[in-house]
C-alpha cells in the first residue's frame, strides 16, 4: 500500500543533509524522531527547529533502539539514513537490526556505493526489511526546500514510499516532482553516481571557463557574473544550475566587503580525504566497462592534483616557473565571450553524453531496465546538473524510437549539436593553450569527440606495435569494423631467437 502522508519518520544522521530532510518532513506534517551520536547536530537541528516553530514534530531520541520504538509503536515504520558512506551506515544498522521487522523499509540517503547498497538488501531482505538506495542531490539547500530523489530497490517497497517521495521533492518548471523509482538493486545510488561524475566534469568545464574569462579576457567580477546570467536566461544552457550559482559566487562579498572567490584557495579536498567518494567510483566503472568517459575522468584528475598544493608548491619551485598567463589575443571580447558560450555548451553536452552512456552500460550489464526519460526527470530540479535545455534534447533523443541508446553521439540529434560547436571549443582551446591556461576537461571533451567520430585513428600505429612485440593480431582494412575482439592476423615482424638459434 502507497503511503503518501507517514505520520511518523525516524532519521539517522542529521548532518547538513539529514538535518535539512528533518525540517523538510516536519513541515510536510510528519512527527520525526531522530538519532545522531554529535550531540552538536542534535543540539543544532533542535535549534532550528524552534526557530521556525515546528519543534514539536521533532524529537531527538537517545539509542537505536528508542528510535525504533517511537517510529514503530503503531506498526511498521520508514526510517531514512543521511550518514557517511560504508562503515558508519552498517554501524547504525547493526545497532537497529533486533529492533526491526518484516515490513519496515529503510532508505539510505547517503552517497553510497550501489555493491554496498545490495549488499545490505541481501542481509535484510530474509527479515522481510527493505532497503532502498536512495540518491539525494542538489546540496543542502535542496535537503531543505526539496531535493531530486533517486530511489532503487524492492518494487513494492519503492511503491509504498514514492506518493511520500513525490510529495517532498523539487518539482520542475512544469511542476512535476523530480523523483521516479529508478529500478531493482543498488540502481538508484548507481543514478546517483553517474550525477556526480557528470557534475563533478561540469565543475571544471566551468572552472576552466571562470578562468578564461577572468585570467584570460580580463574580465571582472560583476562583469563576468553579467554573462553568466545571460547565459543562463537565453540559449542553450538557459535554467541551468551550475550555470546560475557561478554568477552568485562570481558577485558575492563577506561583511568585509571583499569578494569571497578571492579568499578561496585552489583545492579540492573531498576525494582525496575520501569523504565523498562518488566522483572516484564514477571512473572506476569507467574502467570496469570500457567507456571512454574521457572529460569526466580527467576532471578528476585535476581535482586529485589541485587537492596537494604543497606538492604543486614543490613542482613550481623545482620547475622555474611563474604564474604568470597571457592574455587571450582576441579582436572583440564580445565575440570571443560568444565563443567560450558555445563551447561551454559543447563540453557540458559532452558529459552528460558520457554519463549516460557508462549508465548504459551498467544497465545492460545488470539487466536494471532503466528508463532514461525518467532518469532525465531527476534532473529537472532541485540537484547539481539540472541544464533544462540540454536534458530537454536528450529527452527528446530518447523519445526517438530510432535512437541509438548505446552511443549518445551516435544519434544525429546529438552529433548536430556538438559539430555545430565543435569550431568553438576548438578556438576556446587553442587560444588558451597558446595563453597557459589550463583547461583539462574542455580540452578532453573535445579530443573526445574528434576521436569519437574518427575511423582513422593513430592506433593504428599502436595496434602494429602491439602485433611486434606482443603477438596480439590485428584486423585488416580490408574487413568490416567488426566489435572490440582479437583479431585474426599477425605479421612476424622479427622472429623471436634464441643464443641456441642459427643467425
Amino acid at each position: 500500500m502507497a503511503v503518501a502522508n507517514p505520520q511518523k519518520i525516524g532519521m539517522v544522521g542529521t548532518g547538513s543533509m539529514g538535518s535539512g530532510m528533518a525540517l523538510l518532513f516536519a513541515e510536510h506534517g510528519c512527527n520525526v524522531f531522530f538519532y545522531d551520536p554529535n550531540e552538536e547536530n542534535v543540539d543544532k537541528l533542535m535549534q532550528d527547529a524552534k526557530s521556525i516553530g515546528i519543534d514539536k514534530k521533532i524529537m531527538a531520541k537517545e539509542s537505536y533502539k528508542a528510535i525504533c520504538q517511537a517510529v514503530k509503536e503503531d506498526g511498521n515504520g520508514i526510517f531514512f539514513f543521511s550518514t557517511p558512506h560504508g562503515n558508519p551506515i552498517d554501524k547504525s544498522i547493526e545497532g537497529m537490526k533486533d529492533h526491526l521487522s518484516k515490513g519496515d523499509i529503510l532508505v539510505d540517503c547517503a552517497n553510497e556505493h550501489f555493491a554496498n547498497t545490495e549488499r545490505r538488501q541481501r542481509e535484510l531482505d530474509p527479515h522481510g526489511v527493505k532497503y532502498i538506495g536512495c540518491g539525494v542531490s542538489g546540496g543542502y539547500q535542496s535537503a531543505r526546500s526539496g531535493p531530486s530523489f533517486s530511489p532503487g530497490g524492492d518494487r513494492e517497497a519503492l511503491e509504498m514510499i514514492t506518493p511520500f517521495l513525490e510529495r517532498l521533492a523539487a518539482k520542475d518548471n512544469k511542476d512535476r516532482p523530480c523523483v521516479k523509482p529508478v529500478g531493482p538493486g543498488g540502481s538508484g545510488h548507481y543514478v546517483k553516481m553517474i550525477h556526480n561524475g557528470i557534475e563533478q566534469g561540469m565543475m571544471s568545464v566551468m572552472a576552466e571557463v571562470w578562468s578564461l574569462l577572468s585570467r584570460g579576457l580580463g574580465l571582472n567580477h560583476e562583469e563576468i557574473g553579467k554573462v553568466f546570467r545571460s547565459w543562463n536566461q537565453d540559449g542553450p544552457l538557459h535554467d541551468c544550475f551550475l550555470i546560475s550559482i557561478g554568477a552568485d559566487i562570481m558577485t558575492t562579498k563577506n561583511d568585509a566587503g571583499d569578494y569571497v572567490l578571492d579568499q578561496i584557495r585552489d583545492k579540492v579536498v573531498q576525494d582525496v580525504d575520501e569523504s565523498e567518494l562518488t566522483g572516484n567510483w564514477s571512473c572506476e566503472e569507467t574502467m570496469s566497462l570500457h567507456v571512454p568517459a574521457a572529460t569526466i575522468v580527467s576532471a578528476h584528475m585535476f581535482r586529485y592534483e589541485s587537492a596537494f598544493a604543497d606538492q604543486r608548491s614543490s613542482s613550481k619551485a623545482a620547475s622555474g616557473r611563474t604564474d604568470e598567463m597571457e592574455h587571450i589575443n582576441t579582436g572583440s571580447k564580445d565575440e570571443f565571450i560568444k565563443l567560450v558560450h558555445r563551447a561551454t555548451y559543447f563540453c557540458f553536452l559532452s558529459c552528460f553524453a558520457e554519463g549516460l552512456d557508462l549508465m548504459r552500460a551498467k544497465d545492460k550489464k545488470e539487466n536494471w531496465n532503466l528508463n532514461y526519460s525518467n532518469v532525465l526527470q531527476l534532473w529537472r530540479g532541485g540537484c547539481i546538473i539540472q541544464a533544462d535545455g540540454i536534458i530537454d534534447l536528450l529527452d527528446n533523443m530518447y523519445k526517438d524510437p530510432h535512437h541509438n541508446p548505446d552511443t549518445i553521439m551516435a544519434n544525429a540529434s546529438i552529433d548536430k549539436e556538438l559539430n555545430e560547436n565543435f569550431s568553438a571549443v576548438k578556438c576556446v582551446v587553442l587560444k588558451a593553450i597558446q595563453a597557459d591556461l589550463s583547461v583539462p576537461a574542455m580540452s578532453q571533451s573535445l579530443e573526445r569527440y574528434k576521436y569519437t567520430v574518427s575511423t582513422t585513428l593513430p592506433t593504428q600505429f599502436m595496434e602494429a606495435q602491439l602485433d611486434y612485440f606482443g603477438n596480439h593480431k590485428f584486423d585488416t582494412w580490408k574487413e568490416s569494423p567488426g566489435k572490440p575482439k582479437t583479431g585474426q592476423h599477425h605479421f612476424e615482424w622479427k622472429p623471436a631467437k634464441g643464443t641456441s638459434d642459427k643467425h
